[in-house]
């Protein structure tokens, strides 16, 4: 027997089992080298807050339902009630003045919510024309 034959012998032994191993580590191999080209690939923008539609509706949806609680008749069962629709409006608010790319602060007075709906309102957010008093501190 030769070193040609050996070789033979050696490739006919090891062809089972290099492709047996080529069946069970091919599937890892992939997975590692598509995650490695996953990474390399820069990531896809996510916006930051719900779209400025959405964000539209909901102070639109707010600011009428502010206005309905104010001219309400019943106020001991508007007082809390009130203060979470202001507390809402001003968060909505200020989601939209951060997607509008305006300046702001969190509004932390009645004229300062006030203000920075005139501001989305003039950057071109359609909201009501008529809006109501604010409370200072969900007391009427």
């Amino acid at each position: 027997m030769n070193v040609w034959d050996a070789a033979k012998l050696a490739l006919i032994v090891a062809t089972p089992t290099l492709f047996g191993a080529l069946i069970l580590y091919a599937p890892k191999w992939f997975d590692v080298a598509s995650a490695y080209w996953e990474a390399r690939k820069p990531p896809v923008p996510q916006p930051v807050g719900p779209p400025i539609e959405q964000l539209a509706a909901d102070l639109r949806r707010l600011l009428r339902l502010h206005a309905s609680m104010t001219a309400s008749a019943h106020m001991a069962m508007r007082a809390h009630r009130l203060w979470a629709v202001e507390a809402a409006i001003a968060v909505r608010a200020v989601e939209a003045a951060r997607a509008l790319e305006l300046p702001h602060r969190v509004p932390c007075s009645p004229g300062e919510l006030e203000s920075l709906l005139r501001a989305l309102t003039a950057a071109g957010l359609v909201l009501p024309a008529q809006v109501g008093r604010f409370t200072s501190d969900g007391r009427l």
